[in-house]
């Protein structure tokens, strides 16, 4: 496997909610020495909706000797306004491709049937989740022809301005015309509905005659989680302030590891060009040692998170359940606002014994 990484989100934005409000630029430049030194990554993918905060983030791990995949999103908008924004972002991407040639790869979006407006019924991300006709309409593919005439042009624009690598984070429901692009990549999670065909699945993807990418993929922090896959987020009752957990959990830090290792050595054996664990740090997701309000066992996040970078968000949550002290830093790394959790040594080991490098070295 050639490119071991992790997706790095630097500020997407979801129903007003930034996922990386409190944004510091020393912070996230020691988080990527930690990624490449300490997790054993040769590749990040930076995700977020801010343009010139993905450019500065992914300049930063240039630098440092990562390989970098571009992905800027601006999800919740119409096509019209999703092509310009990624026509901007491949216009701002260049320089970094000219500086570093043949390591920076743009993705055009991210499952944007489900993240842009047009495709599905809905306006928002979650209507079209929620939406009674979602699944008899990704099983008909109707979504497909008017998705891959966007990718079609969007690719267009971006070669017009980029001379990198140009993919797109697909669905496994997507049906993508791989042709307009250079790596076929999608985001992929094994959960009880596919485990028995998953291999199949995984093999079937090098039938496009491209590399492959898997850009996304892991495993919440609960037990049952890896049945979920993809779905483990959705534990969580947003309804509640603060949010809280729909049930009673139990945090399985050793479930976690094990299946992001086993999909990683899954992968490895497939011949995937890259894959990317998702996800590395998840701020509005942190942990409590009360059950219900340990939002990290709905995380994909390889560390946890204290809660004291919610930026504007504490805020809304003033009888929040975590520790916001704004001063609290972990143990493992005194400098940072959470601690790994296993799985982080799981992916270290992985990559490290992918990598070929010695214990002890990075």
């Amino acid at each position: 496997m050639r490119l071991r990484g992790v997706n790095y989100d630097v500020g997407r934005v979801l129903d007003g909610m930034n996922w990386r409000s409190a944004f510091d630029p020393a912070e996230t430049r020691r988080e990527l020495e930690i990624i490449a030194g300490d997790l054993h990554c040769n590749a990040v993918k930076v995700c977020g909706e801010d343009i010139d905060r993905v450019m500065a983030v992914a300049a930063d791990a240039l630098g440092l000797g990562l390989d970098v995949w571009l992905s800027p999103e601006l999800w919740d908008r119409d096509m019209k306004e999703t092509l310009a924004y990624i026509a901007a972002a491949a216009e701002a991407a260049e320089p970094l491709h000219r500086d570093h040639p043949g390591r920076v790869t743009l993705s055009v979006g991210t499952e944007l049937t489900l993240f842009m407006r047009g495709l599905l019924e809905g306006d928002t991300f979650q209507q079209r989740l929620a939406h009674p006709g979602l699944w008899e309409r990704l099983r008909s593919g109707a979504h497909n022809a008017p998705l891959n005439e966007f990718l079609a042009e969007a690719a267009g624009a971006a070669r017009q301005v980029f001379g990198g690598g140009i993919s797109y984070a697909s669905l496994v429901a997507e049906d993508v015309d791989w042709t307009v692009f250079d790596v076929m990549a999608v985001d992929l999670y094994r959960e009880v509905s596919n485990r028995d065909w998953f291999e199949r699945t995984l093999k079937g993807l090098f039938r496009h005659g491209k590399p492959v990418v898997i850009t996304e993929f892991g495993c919440c922090t609960y037990q049952g989680a890896a049945d979920a896959g993809g779905r483990g987020w959705q534990i969580v009752d947003f309804t509640k302030m603060p949010p809280e957990l729909d049930g009673d959990y139990v945090r399985d830090e050793a479930g976690q590891a094990r299946e992001v290792a086993d999909l990683i050595g899954a992968f490895a054996s497939a011949g995937v060009d890259g894959g990317f664990v998702f996800t590395f740090v998840a701020p509005l997701s942190p942990y409590s040692d009360n059950p219900r309000h340990d939002l990290d066992m709905a995380s994909y996040s390889l560390v946890k998170s204290f809660g004291n970078r919610m930026g504007e968000l504490t805020a809304l949550v003033p009888d929040a359940r975590w520790d916001l002290d704004p001063g609290r830093r972990g143990t493992a790394y005194p400098d940072l606002p959470w601690e790994p959790k296993e799985s982080f040594r799981a992916v270290a080991d992985a990559y490290q014994a992918l990598s070929g490098t010695r214990p002890g070295t990075s």
